[in-house]
């Protein structure tokens, strides 16, 4: 948000949302959820699916480092 000169809490007014949601947000304590996606990209003309993307490839990083070693030994590829 820096590059916008706006805080946590100007966003969450411009939004019309708690400012607890966007502090959540911006502290990786809360995902984006469809809603919030929404207004984000009517605020800054992008599209929701843009916010939805971004939190959906940030989950699955996250999944990855998590338990993506244990997937890869213990889960096995179909074969044919």
């Amino acid at each position: 948000m820096a590059p916008f000169n706006l805080s946590a809490n100007a966003l969450a007014i411009k939004l019309c949302v708690p400012a607890t949601r966007i502090g959540a947000i911006v502290n990786e304590r809360r995902g984006v959820t469809a809603e919030t996606a929404l207004r984000l990209a009517r605020f800054f003309n992008t599209t929701p699916e843009f916010w939805m993307n971004l939190q959906s490839n940030y989950d699955l990083s996250l999944t990855i480092e998590k338990i993506g070693a244990d997937v890869e030994q213990h889960v096995h590829a179909m074969t044919a």
